[in-house]
């Protein structure tokens, strides 16, 4: 049989370049921020505000208006900004390459931009992401990536002077909603960036609004170590023990790391089962599902619950034990369900 001819090497364009998409022939205006519009009157914007405007002025953005939004009377400013100052926030969640394609798509046909991204100062963002960038984007972040691969100079955006909404952000973003592998992740970088703080990151519980569960935190521990870990399959058992830590976060993620490494190890145990039950000839594609149900002893139980460590070396154990030449291919039928692995 011939040889296949080897691959020839991708080449990547460098970063600053813009991606030009199949078909799309939009060329944005050259106009800058301070084009887009007159900067209002200097009693427009609150005095708690004008810091926040005049650095906007400097880093080469125009503020077109400043306004209150009508829920809890928050004062924000709508603004122009310099589009390679804006950066995703380190937490965000990964790109869809699929979103960005339609929405440049969009603008193409439309040959406009309507909906603006929402942004905080972080002018420690060029030290964390990318040099030069002084603004993180927690929601817009396909939008702007659109809008760079369209080489556009400018982006409208709310700007919210309080950093910490880039982290409640998410509980507002209902545009698509997350599966439990991009929750646990964001929630881990979120984690992860609060934590850098040290003793002035606050507790855990701090953070629940933006965290959901403890369980998502352990998830997303256990996602950095194996990121094709099967997390839908252990999130109700996890759910149901995990719980908050004590202390700041910088001390808890220590804590948050053994966690998720309690569980990965409940994981090689359930894979070792599964590989075993194939060798005696079952593919069904519920093995990890009913291997799990099978050392799952939470539906029995009743009253207070064991602990997270206690219960699951339990699991582990009784998955490395399992009497694998006792179970035939109708009990794994009749366990039925979805697959283990719905979120990937």
């Amino acid at each position: 049989m011939p040889s296949r001819p080897a691959a020839k090497p991708r080449t990547r364009k460098p970063s600053g370049t813009p991606r030009r998409r199949r078909g799309v022939k939009l060329k944005p205006t050259e106009l800058r921020p301070p084009e887009l519009g007159a900067a209002p009157a200097p009693a427009s914007i609150p005095e708690a505000l004008r810091p926040l405007a005049d650095a906007i002025e400097r880093d080469g953005g125009r503020v077109l208006s400043a306004y209150r939004e009508p829920l809890g009377g928050n004062a924000l400013l709508f603004a122009a900004l310099p589009v390679a100052k804006v950066v995703p926030t380190p937490f965000q969640r990964d790109l869809s390459d699929a979103h960005v394609r339609r929405l440049t798509q969009a603008m193409d046909k439309t040959r406009r931009f309507l909906d603006p991204i929402i942004v905080v100062r972080e002018p420690e963002a060029a030290a964390k992401i990318e040099e030069g960038a002084t603004y993180w984007v927690p929601n817009g972040y396909h939008r702007l990536t659109a809008l760079k691969e369209l080489d556009a100079k400018s982006v409208l955006a709310l700007v919210v002077p309080e950093r910490a909404v880039a982290y409640q952000i998410l509980a507002l973003n209902i545009e698509k909603p997350h599966n439990l592998r991009e929750r646990a992740i964001g929630v881990r970088r979120m984690f992860r960036d609060l934590a850098a703080l040290g003793r002035d990151s606050g507790k855990e519980e701090d953070y629940a609004l933006e965290f959901e569960e403890p369980a998502l935190v352990t998830l997303g521990f256990a996602y950095e170590q194996r990121p094709r870990l099967s997390g839908g399959a252990y999130h109700p058992i996890v759910r149901k023990l995990d719980g908050w830590i004590k202390g700041d976060l910088a001390s808890a993620a220590a804590e948050r790391e053994r966690r998720a490494g309690v569980l990965l190890a409940f994981d090689d145990a359930v894979a070792a089962a599964v590989d075993k039950l194939k060798a005696r000839g079952l593919t069904s594609p519920y093995l990890k599902a009913f291997v799990i149900a099978r050392v799952n002893p939470l539906r029995f139980m009743k009253g207070e619950l064991p602990s997270y460590d206690e219960l699951l070396a339990t699991m582990t154990r009784r998955a490395a034990n399992m009497k694998i030449e006792k179970i035939r291919s109708e009990d794994v039928v009749r366990s039925g369900g979805a697959p283990a692995d719905p979120e990937g």
